[in-house]
């Protein structure tokens, strides 16, 4: 399988769930990857368990730190000679309360990594791209990029920012040649979504909230962070070299009502 053979791709937020998972594909699928966390230890083990060799490298940096974002970027062209693809995946559920119960500092770290680090990743991947003739960009947003949730106000705030970007970075990144798109994940079967229905409802509450969540849904399941790294590996593609500014949602029809 080679529909990234030759291609250099970074991956932020790698060690989560979405972001190992796409690793692995694209890494099968033949590119050089970078991974990018802010858990060294976490990195370490996850680059052991894709055995890629030199194609697999990897950087620590927080989303919100510019000047090691920046970095992580010179680490990639110095290492694979440029960048044609980029997964600005790392984010942040933050608290689930109530917006008037939110502080500044709950509200703002939201904001840090979930607006703050795509934008950054987006700024800084521009100059490597550049270097390859163009590429593909693809930033994490969500179904609360689109719509509203109670108690979700930061991370909805957050989401429909990243939108906003990926719409102006496609107006603004198309004459170098490089796409920006979105992917808006409904719940996942994973870590994020646990967290989330553990704090509207925490103990045995979740299950009933678990079971709320699955009556919205028009497939009767969550996703899996294999489905969502399809959709990453056709949005990094040349198969979708015609797509720039979409907000790919990916939600069982969650929003389809």
């Amino acid at each position: 399988m080679s529909r990234l053979k030759g291609k250099v791709a970074m991956i932020s937020g790698a060690t989560g769930g979405i972001g190992g998972t796409t690793a692995r594909r694209f890494l099968d699928e033949g590119a050089s990857l970078m991974l990018v966390g802010r858990s060294a230890e976490k990195l370490e083990s996850l680059l052991g368990e894709l055995d890629g060799g030199e194609r697999v490298q990897s950087f620590v940096a927080q989303a919100n730190d510019e000047d090691a974002v920046k970095a992580s970027f010179e680490a990639t062209v110095s290492a694979f000679g440029g960048l044609d693809i980029l997964f600005a995946n790392a984010g942040t559920e933050g608290k689930t309360k109530l917006l008037t119960d939110l502080s500044v500092e709950e509200f703002n770290e939201v904001l840090q990594t979930n607006v703050i680090g795509v934008w950054l990743a987006i700024k800084h991947s521009v100059a490597a791209m550049s270097v390859r003739g163009g590429g593909s960009i693809i930033a994490m947003s969500s179904i609360a990029g689109v719509i509203g949730v109670p108690a979700l106000g930061a991370y909805i705030a957050s989401k429909h920012a990243v939108c906003g970007l990926v719409k102006t970075a496609a107006l603004e990144l198309a004459a170098h040649k490089i796409r920006v798109n979105a992917i808006a994940p409904g719940p996942i079967a994973n870590r994020m979504i646990e967290s989330i229905e553990q704090q509207m409802a925490p103990g045995e509450a979740a299950a009933a909230l678990h079971e709320q969540f699955l009556s919205l849904i028009a497939l009767g399941r969550y996703g899996s962070n294999e489905e969502v790294a399809s959709l990453a590996l056709f949005l990094a593609s040349d198969e979708s070299s015609y797509t720039t500014g979409s907000i790919n949602l990916i939600d069982g029809g969650f929003t389809a009502a």
